[in-house]
């Protein structure tokens, strides 16, 4: 999960603090060390964690919070401010250039992810319009152009190569003069890296980049490397001068300094995020949101985002009827799982309501192993035993068992589960459910 040492260790002491009914200078000067401990831990660069301390001490030991009635909440504002100021106050949005194709060179480390994140950028771009073209120019690394080719395949995104034995800066050129021809209007250039930096490498960028003169370039850093990710950053930026950067595997199990540092250390905003393998698990980067998802406060806006590509509003419709007359069936509810898992993660997903506890979120994640056996089992019901699971007697449920390949005790746990959420669908034909159940009619883009 995104930033989980971090997250865990900043959210116990925005309690303690939240709770403070008053605060003194000494009471905060010892919660700011509890933070920086925090934010060195997580592989935060020293001279950022320096300023974010001594910014927030100032902030914190002025009159808005010493006078205030709740100096414990003031102090935990100041800390969800500061963050997304450290990260970069607002989104920076990936720009166009007003006479297409409008050309991304991707540069970075070897092994940052730089070729998948390619495909994923040309994917979220298609979605929003654009005719995308990818272009092999790492000809170093044995399989790099067979791999942007498979990734290309599986997109349905062409791929402009020339094999291995030709002048990246002659790919490069020869792929935008093909773009305007062909009237693509999106170039995304994946260009090679090394195992580090060196005047090789950014000689060839530079060439590429005073031959077909991008109109950004992109840095692609991977999220686990910690304080090399900021120093791989900083090198880049000086030599090469980039634009934005987009953080790779930010899912994984990773302290989470090099977001919060990058940044701060290179002037350049994060563009986008990497929150998976898929294809489609790159993010547009928002600032405000990783804060309040960093101190436990939940991240609504991308939870409501992430629903409106999954579910299918006539669907949802349809479901609400059902769940208002009480109907909702175990087809329903394997359909519901299906849909759940095109957001990802459960756990990622349970992460972005307001105050989720880490801990309890591990461990809870549907692999697709699960949803197989999960679908065998409905599919060995018969239609009348889906509609009314309550006739599942033991002969019945051992039969479903052989069916599907599973065992009793699997039978059970999805019965259990779906009587789980038959429960929670009656508690909420409340008054006060009855508000979230309109909400199930289609989500609305809050803004």
């Amino acid at each position: 999960m995104v930033f989980e040492g971090l997250s865990e260790k900043l959210q116990n002491l925005m309690k303690k603090i939240k709770g403070q009914a008053r605060i003194t200078e000494k009471d905060v000067k010892e919660m700011m060390r509890e933070v920086k401990l925090a934010l060195l831990e997580a592989d935060v660069n020293f001279k950022v964690v320096k300023e974010f301390i001594n910014t927030i001490s100032e902030r914190a030991v002025g009159s808005e919070v010493l006078e205030s009635l709740t100096p414990g909440q003031q102090v935990v504002k100041i800390v969800h401010e500061e963050l997304i100021r450290l990260m970069g106050s607002t989104p920076a949005k990936i720009t166009f250039s007003p006479a297409p194709p409008t050309v991304y060179m991707m540069v970075g480390l070897q092994g940052s992810g730089k070729t998948t994140t390619s495909g994923k950028l040309a994917n979220l771009l298609r979605k929003d319009g654009k005719k995308p073209l990818l272009v092999a120019c790492d000809v170093y690394r044995p399989a790099a152009v067979k791999q942007l080719q498979v990734v290309g395949s599986q997109l349905n995104i062409p791929v402009f190569e020339m094999g291995t034995g030709q002048d990246p800066v002659d790919i490069a050129r020869k792929a935008v003069e093909h773009a305007k021809s062909m009237q693509f209007d999106v170039v995304i250039i994946d260009t090679a890296g090394r195992l580090h930096v060196d005047a090789e490498l950014m000689e060839e960028l530079k060439r590429i980049k005073q031959s077909v003169k991008p109109h950004e370039i992109l840095l692609v850093v991977d999220a686990m490397t910690g304080q090399d990710a900021v120093n791989v950053a900083g090198s880049f930026n000086d030599q090469l001068g980039i634009d934005g950067i987009i953080l790779t595997k930010l899912d994984g199990d990773t302290r989470g300094g090099a977001a919060l540092s990058t940044k701060a250390v290179t002037g350049k905003p994060i563009k986008f995020v990497g929150m998976g393998e898929k294809l489609n698990d790159l993010e547009p980067f928002y600032p405000d949101r990783m804060a309040s998802r960093i101190l436990g406060m939940g991240d609504v806006l991308s939870l409501i985002e992430k629903a409106q590509e999954a579910f299918d509003e006539k669907k949802a419709l349809e479901l609400e009827k059902k769940m208002r007359s009480q109907q909702f069936t175990l087809d329903d509810f394997l359909e519901q799982m299906q849909q759940l898992k095109k957001m990802g993660p459960l756990s990622q997903v349970l992460s972005m309501l307001p105050g989720m506890d880490a801990k309890a979120l591990k461990g809870i994640d549907m692999d697709d192993k699960q949803m197989a056996r999960t679908l065998a089992i409905i599919q060995s019901m018969t239609p009348q035993e889906r509609a009314n699971p309550s006739i599942l007697n033991a002969s019945r449920r051992q039969r479903i068992a052989r069916g599907s390949g599973t065992s009793v005790t699997d039978v059970n746990r999805l019965l259990k589960q779906f009587e789980e959420v038959q429960k929670m669908i009656k508690a909420l034909q409340g008054k006060k459910g009855s508000r979230w159940m309109k909400g199930l009619g289609g989500f609305r883009r809050p803004f």
